[in-house]
């Protein structure tokens, strides 16, 4: 199978993030020449070459910038105000950062943004500088699986990518002489050497020596003269120390774009994808985790060192068992001190009695902290003696993995939908052994897995081995495998993630990402080492287990972060339901810890701040007034927003909100200035939103949602269910001669179009005791307009406008013409573009909705499949909420939001509602702006009055204009389906239940 690939607008948003920095640029040619005259051993010859006395010459391509930084800084300013972003003064050396969340595609957006940056601007030299061997292996093979789709998006656009090797060095030949787009990947490791140092040349990386196959040419000397763009992918690991800032410099780049979720350092952010956006807005998997852990007391004296305090006397916190007043036993912490006795401390639990649990010693011993028994028994900081067996625990891990893996099995096979889950382990050995003769066999961790999957596959889960045994295998020896570097007799081995034995690994992990994905392959539990813990991932990994001898050391980002993406079916297509992007996290840790400890490393890696109100948090919200007028807000108005909460004590010193703040919000005492009333609902809920986390489900509280049959066989649903069962088609009939009409008068009151203008800057400078400063403000002006000094070129900008607009040429002719404002292309032409564009895209929506007209179909909803209750669950004190069997379809409501929760509430507790249920996500109705989905059905019967059939859309406003326009239009749609099925059901946009009722 081959994944499918398809344009995701927060993608594009971050691809134009970087683009637009470089507006107002042009395409233009820069060669550079290279110095072949010892060219003894170059074989092949290229398409330019000169020769002068004694010298010949190859003629090179490199990138050409005509922009200056002020410009350059100009267009990153207007960028970050519309991405909410804290504008940046300084253009730090042209870095630019994107921040995205693990999971959503960032090598897509970078690679998307090269060939993007190739279109507009001719750039065709990029380096990929990334820290590991596992990432370089990632983007090869990304570069490889999205190379169709790019070829068929980009007119098939030739663009060589290439994974450097310093055994090939005519490669970087090809880098700098060829006219197409060049992508060199290399890891940081292989140019961050001696680079500088003559004396050391030897021991320099082969890129900076002299090379004969490069007729005596340095390779670093080829590839600086390029000018290269430069992506650092995961720059918190490739650029953090002096030398490897050295030598990412030594590349002399055009520019640098840092692309991670987790930077150190923000040079010039342009965007962000936070977790909570990625995770909010369902771009990644949601994360349960399930917990695998004894808390019962074992027949033995159980302690474990939690942490030792060395101020003034030292002094050991530990959990032991303690004796409670009722006779029972449970583990507790407690201090103590040298001499003390377990026993004593413990209340009298009799497993410490006479065993000598006395502490003799409490100290640290090569950096790790340890106490020390009279009876000799040593406890190391973290670990416990005295527990249940973890061999027990792990067996455990592997069969609830084996067990969520073929539940989702049942449900997912049918929608063509491959489950895969991961191990991963710290020693092979556990997994696979050898015998005397080299023979592999099943270490105990294969054969715990074959027996557990055994007895599940042949007791629980036989009927699916029965349904789907023809076409899936369920033989334990053929589904699992390990994925293990290799010595040199071919035997697998531990290793730390970063030697030469691990880049096969990582190739051979690459190369079966997609085999993997096929329900034709039978392997669908692997194995893998813990030091592969990064780099590379698979959609279609559900289940994530780690099973480690020692202390982990992987992360929970590194560990949930091999699975994150959306799944894939067999036809390559993303399966974007939320209900089949479950990722299962099996832990030998409580979820309370799991989730602390994942929202610690949000914290600190991805530099996420939960909760936090920042300057700009406001900045460019829009609304448009009842008089049509458009109001943003900008960075400034953020700031002095943002003034009023402190001033008011909505926000804490720390930055996050105070109870103050929802206390007023529901006594109406929330109140902006003045000049921003007008903006109060959109910051309220901006307000809120900000306020979230990240909410990871706890598997053992899952709740299973099924039918409940007593309304949905009944009669009342039925008559329900016929009104609103048909399907719809609609047409679009624009007005033409109105659009034009439209568009013509819109056109006409354009704001003037500047022409483009050489701008200067004047500052005085100082020099000083401390150095050269600046004396003074920075003086602004035009030098004239650019025509003055330099020839323009002029796009086919008719061209331009029917790609954005996809309107007839003739039309933009007439348009255009007949608004008078032609002669303002030739002061500015992409100004003149860029606004043209958005005007008539802006009229040709607003006409579009006009013309918009729905008609029955002859098809219908199968009740059974829309409401269909198979592997419906919701999670305790999180999303569902428990109802009565009197007026639901299900037996439980799943809520989306507050809003929609308190509306469940009302309806269970309104005598007036006779009936009403959630809309599956299933039932949609077909939109020119994508599929529509309702919220709710509702049937209401006051007392001697007749039934009224509603459908409800809840939402935080009722009113049109302040919901986006996105949303409004589908909502629209939303109205007309239902006007044109003509079955006494009304359409209401509702805050709450009570305005139905009204």
């Amino acid at each position: 199978m081959k994944l499918k690939f398809i344009d995701q607008q927060y993608q594009t948003d971050a691809v134009e993030s970087i683009v637009n920095i470089f507006e107002g640029s042009k395409v233009k040619d820069s060669l550079f020449t290279i110095d072949i005259s010892k060219g003894k051993g170059l074989t092949e010859l290229v398409e330019y070459r000169t020769e002068g006395v004694g010298v010949t010459y190859e003629l090179g391509y490199a990138n050409k910038l005509l922009l200056d930084n002020a410009e350059l800084l100009a267009n990153v300013r207007k960028i970050q105000e519309k991405n909410g972003i804290l504008k940046s003064t300084d253009i730090n050396g042209r870095n630019f950062t994107i921040e995205m969340e693990t999971g959503t595609g960032k090598t897509y957006v970078y690679t998307k943004t090269i060939l993007e940056l190739h279109k507009r601007y001719g750039f065709t030299k990029f380096i990929i500088v990334v820290p590991s061997i596992a990432i370089k292996e990632g983007v090869y093979k990304s570069f490889q699986i999205t190379e169709d789709h790019f070829k068929l998006k980009y007119d098939n656009e030739i663009y060589n990518y290439f994974v450097y090797d310093s055994s090939k060095l005519t490669q970087i030949q090809t880098f700098a002489t060829s006219s197409n787009i060049e992508i060199m990947i290399i890891n940081i490791d292989a140019f961050r050497k001696s680079f500088d140092d003559p004396e050391k040349e030897t021991k320099a990386n082969i890129i900076h020596r002299a090379s004969d196959k490069l007729s005596g040419n340095k390779p670093i000397d080829l590839i600086s003269s390029t000018n290269p763009i430069v992506i650092i992918d995961e720059p918190q690991s490739v650029d953090n120390t002096p030398k490897a800032k050295d030598a990412i410099k030594s590349l002399n780049p055009l520019c640098t774009l840092r692309y991670s979720a987790t930077h150190r350092e923000l040079y010039n952010l342009m965007y962000r994808l936070t977790p909570v956006d990625a995770y909010q807005e369902n771009l990644v998997k949601h994360i349960e985790v399930s917990s695998i852990q004894s808390d019962e007391t074992t027949a033995k004296p159980y302690v474990k060192l939690i942490s030792i305090n060395d101020k003034n006397v030292y002094s050991a916190k530990l959990e032991i068992n303690i004796l409670k007043k009722d006779g029972s036993i449970s583990k507790g912490t407690v201090t103590a001190k040298v001499g003390e006795d377990l026993w004593e401390k413990s209340g009298g639990v009799d497993y410490y009695k006479d065993m000598n649990y006395i502490l003799d010693d409490i100290g640290t011993f090569e950096d790790v902290e340890y106490i020390y028994f009279s009876n000799g028994v040593t406890v190391n900081k973290g670990e416990a003696v005295g527990e249940v067996n973890q061999d027990a625990i792990k067996r455990a891990q592997i069969r609830e993995t084996i067990e969520l893996h073929l539940k989702k099995e049942e449900t997912y096979l049918k929608h063509g939908i491959k489950v895969l889950s991961l191990f991963f382990i710290d020693q092979v050995n556990k997994y696979r052994i050898y015998d005397d003769n080299g023979l592999q066999q099943k270490g105990q961790y294969a054969i715990w897995f074959e027996e557990e999957f055994n007895k599940l596959i042949n007791g629980r889960f036989k009927r699916l081995k029965e349904t789907y045994g023809n076409s899936i295998s369920y033989d334990p020896e053929k589904i699992h495998d390990g994925y293990f570097s290799v010595d040199n007799k071919g035997r697998a081995k531990d290793t730390k993630g970063d030697s030469i034995a691990d880049e096969s690994t990582y190739e051979l992990i690459m190369r079966d990402k997609e085999r993997l994905l096929s329900i034709e392959e039978p392997k669908r539990f692997i194995f893998s080492h813990s030091a592969l813990k990064e780099g590379w991932d698979n959609p279609n990994v559900f289940q994530v287990c780690t099973l480690v001898e020692t202390q982990d050391t992987m992360t929970k980002r590194q560990k949930i972060g091999r699975g994150l993406r959306i799944c894939v079916n067999q036809d390559g297509d993303r399966v974007n339901e939320p209900k089949f992007n479950i990722l299962s996290v099996v832990a030998n840790e409580s979820y309370k810890d799991f989730a602390s400890g994942l929202q610690r490393e949000l914290e600190s890696d991805a530099g996420y701040k939960f909760g936090i109100i920042e300057k700009v948090s406001f900045a460019g919200m829009e609304l448009t007034t009842p008089y049509g007028v458009e109001i943003t807000l900008t960075q400034e108005d953020s700031a002095k927003i943002y003034a009023q909460l402190k001033t008011k004590g909505y926000l804490k010193s720390n930055g996050r909100i105070d109870d103050k703040f929802f206390s007023d919000v529901q006594n109406n005492e929330f109140k902006l200035p003045d000049e921003y009333a007008v903006f109060q609902d959109k910051v309220i809920t901006m307000i809120k939103k900000l306020s979230r986390e990240i909410e990871i489900k706890n598997a053992n509280e899952k709740i299973k949602v099924s039918i409940n049959k007593k309304i949905f066989l009944s009669d009342a649903f039925k008559d329900m269910w016929n009104r609103i069962k048909r399907k719809t088609v609609y047409s679009v009939e624009m007005d033409i001669d109105k659009f034009k009409e439209d568009a013509i008068d819109k056109l006409k009151v354009m704001p003037k179009i500047i022409a483009e203008k050489i701008e200067r800057e004047r500052t005085k400078l100082n020099i000083t005791s401390g150095g050269v400063i600046q004396e003074g403000s920075t003086r602004y002006g035009s030098v004239g307009d650019i025509n003055e000094f330099d020839k323009i070129i002029y796009p086919d900008f008719i061209r331009r406008l029917q790609d954005a607009t996809h309107l007839l040429r003739s039309t933009i002719i007439e348009i255009i013409k007949e608004s008078g404002r032609l002669s303002e292309f030739y002061d500015n032409p992409e100004s003149f573009i860029k606004n043209v564009s958005s005007i008539l895209n802006q009229v040709k929506k607003s006409n579009l909705s006009k013309g918009l007209k729905y008609y029955q179909s002859d098809e219908y909803f199968v009740q059974e499949d829309i409401f269909d209750d198979t592997d419906l669950y919701g999670y305790k004190d999180k999303n569902i909420i428990d109802i009565s069997d009197e007026k639901n379809v299900y037996d439980h409501v799943i809520f989306d939001s507050t809003i929609e929760k308190q509306f469940a509430i009302d309806a269970e507790d309104d005598e007036d509602v006779t009936l009403y249920a959630k809309l599956p996500k299933r039932f949609t109705v077909d939109t020119p702006f994508g599929t529509y989905n309702p919220d709710w059905i509702v049937v209401i019967q006051s007392s001697g009055e007749d039934k009224l059939y509603f459908v409800a859309e809840t939402k935080g406003s009722e009113k049109d204009e302040e919901l986006r326009e996105r949303e409004s239009n589908k909502i629209l749609c939303g109205r007309k389906h239902f006007e044109v099925l003509d079955n006494d059901v009304k359409f209401e946009v509702v805050k709450n239940l009570k305005s139905l009722k009204i």
